[in-house]
């Protein structure tokens, strides 16, 4: 198609911490990355909120999720796979 650019989805890798809600999980994410004067190693997480349509990711398991387009007014990643189950 010309005059559309193609847009790359980004990933990311994290724990699933709730899983209450239905077709929905929060998955914390990490990084650490050094601070652009100081060069201290800084730990940032953020908390995202992912579509998980059989509701298979449990509390605990590590994910990898999708961005998609706007599910909700909060909601914008998808569950792509279950990496590894919580013990």
């Amino acid at each position: 198609m010309a005059g559309q650019k193609a847009t790359t989805q980004r990933e990311r890798q994290g724990v699933v911490v709730s899983d209450r809600m239905d077709k929905t999980i929060v998955v914390q994410v990490s990084a650490v990355k050094p601070h652009g004067r100081y060069t201290k190693v800084m730990r940032k997480t953020s908390r995202l909120k992912a579509h998980d349509e059989t509701n298979q990711a449990k509390i605990g398991d590590t994910v990898l999720v999708r961005e998609c387009r706007p599910l909700s007014k909060d909601k914008t990643w998808r569950l792509m796979q279950v990496l590894q189950r919580a013990e």
